[in-house]
């Protein structure tokens, strides 16, 4: 049978009686005698470099998943059962391979997916009076709950009563180790449907413009003209990629500063134990992808621009707000930005290289390179100044490697100089940055997860010693910001969340007048 989380008999609650201690990261075990290595078994291969380092320091997804429905135990079973079979990573733990170096590798276990499922036992009182801050409250306790290492890293709590979005939640923690965010989304995909279609098609997901490989350049628009289009051509093609190599040794000098001595200064964002662990809280709030959309037609940019102006504006008016600074003049908060480096498919054809005959090409795991992108704190008389600025500083970092060349510095140090070397480094980005920010596309049509439609996504991470985490998820029409927060740090969150909202709003309104005012013209 499936799990259940024992409720404490004194607060009601079903976390109360846990220790808010760090978690541990996972137990890597002895290699088993009799376990073969094969290449013909593609669950059993070494771990990589990354996925040691985020076992190392210890970092968590949590994605919270709003249904449609109420759950039906035994469908949802039987489809976390098809969801193994298709990923036989997920039924993996790691175990030592007995190299000098402390290699790992990924060992098939024995995987039951009741196991996985657990129904926790709440308060009837506190659901009944506020159904919406019981399923925060659970989910924020999940940061502060150690998982069971003897079996693979996965779990599916199951709240099945309604809230203001969802006739029933689940919540998945996963380890991070599994897979970064274009993995998970895509085997998300690989579990569902289109839930409006009688077929098993899988969902779409939003169109993307036509561009170059991401191969070589990040962005090799600049590919070598044809000699007979003149001099002038090749000038231009040759000063593009010296603008390349500057802007590349720059960043990567600056990531090595920051690696070494450069840090962000301390605001009311930034802790003062940049290493220690606290209990995080989750929050999400639905906003308009039809006007981030607008805005990205209105401002001519695109939408990771508009989602970085919408975040330098939130955090500006929540950070003047509290602390009653009269000075305006620009501060710098550096985020660490995650960016997947492998080919610029869209998801929807890396899932269908999954479940091809080519699945085992797959690069499957964590293949994350790191931008430090800079917030820049101002209050700006015209919001739409904001995305001016963002679209400005995004189109310089298009223009460098960065992304490519962090991922493979990080793989290197952490192959060559061992584990805790890699960890150190990371560990160092974390403490001398202040945020963490990341983007991800969700599907276009609304989908099934384990045979129950998706009301909403609100992906999110812990472990990262940072205060604030702050994802954007698209799903169908809306797009949701979820932030990860220090409780203690942010006990106002919904406030800020208010910020974000209000900020997009009054984006969308600037770009509105300034519309009719060009029509007019």
């Amino acid at each position: 049978m499936h799990r259940e989380a024992a409720m404490d008999p004194v607060s009601g609650s079903p976390w109360a009686s846990v220790p808010g201690n760090r978690l541990l990261p996972i137990r890597v075990s002895t290699e088993p005698a009799g376990t073969e290595w094969t290449q013909e078994n593609p669950a059993e291969e070494p771990v990589s470099p990354t996925a040691r380092a985020m076992e190392d320091i210890g970092i968590y997804i949590v994605v919270t998943i709003g249904l449609d429905t109420p759950i039906n135990l035994s469908i949802f079973r039987a489809g976390i059962e098809s969801l193994l079979a298709r990923c036989p990573r997920l039924g993996c733990i790691q175990v030592a391979d007995g190299s000098s170096n402390g290699g790992a590798r990924w060992a098939r276990t024995a995987v039951n997916a009741e196991d996985h499922m657990i129904v926790p036992r709440l308060d009837g009182a506190a659901v009944a009076a506020d159904p919406d801050k019981a399923v925060e409250d659970y989910v924020a306790s999940l940061s502060t709950l150690p998982m069971d290492r003897s079996r693979a890293l996965l779990e599916f709590h199951l709240l099945d009563f309604p809230t203001s979005e969802a006739a029933s939640t689940v919540a998945v923690r996963v380890h991070h180790a599994y897979g970064d965010g274009m993995s998970l989304m895509a085997l998300l995909m690989m579990s569902t449907r289109n839930a409006a279609a009688d077929t098993k098609a899988r969902p779409a997901t939003p169109p993307r413009r036509r561009r170059p490989s991401r191969t070589g350049a990040i962005y090799a628009s600049r590919r070598r003209p044809p000699l007979s289009t003149g001099a002038l051509a090749l000038v231009t093609w040759v000063w593009s990629y010296l603008v390349l190599a500057w802007n590349t040794a720059s960043d990567v000098a600056y990531f090595a500063a920051t690696i070494l001595f450069l840090s962000d200064p301390r605001t009311l964002f930034k802790r003062a134990d940049d290493d220690e662990f606290h209990a995080k809280r989750f929050v999400h709030r639905s906003l308009s992808l039809d006007d981030v959309m607008f805005l990205k037609s209105s401002m001519n940019c695109t939408v990771n621009d508009v989602l970085v102006a919408v975040t330098s504006a939130a955090l500006s008016r929540y950070y003047f707000r509290k602390s009653g600074d009269t000075n305006t003049s620009k501060i710098c908060l550096r985020s660490l930005l995650p960016v997947n480096t492998r080919p610029a498919t869209s998801l929807q054809t890396y899932v269908n290289v999954i479940e091809s005959d080519k699945r085992n090409e797959v690069t499957w795991g964590n293949k994350l390179g790191y931008i430090i992108l800079s917030f820049y704190l101002a209050m700006h008389e015209d919001p739409l100044a904001y995305i001016r600025k963002a679209k400005k500083v995004l189109d310089r970092k298009k223009r460098s490697l960065e992304v490519i060349l962090t991922y493979k510095i990080g793989l290197i140090f952490t192959k060559f100089f061992g584990v805790k070397v890699g960890t150190s480094i990371f560990r160092r980005l974390f403490a001398r940055t202040t945020i963490v920010f990341s983007n991800m596309v969700g599907p276009a049509e609304q989908v099934e997860l384990c045979g129950h439609p998706v009301a909403f996504l609100a992906p999110s991470v812990y472990g990262i010693p940072e205060a604030l985490i702050i994802h954007y998820q698209s799903y169908r029409s809306t797009i949701k910001i979820i932030l990860s927060v220090d409780e203690d740090k942010f006990p106002d969150y919904h406030q800020l969340l208010d910020d974000f909202d209000q900020t997009l709003t009054v984006m969308k309104d600037a770009a509105s007048r300034l519309s009719t005012s060009t029509k007019n013209d």
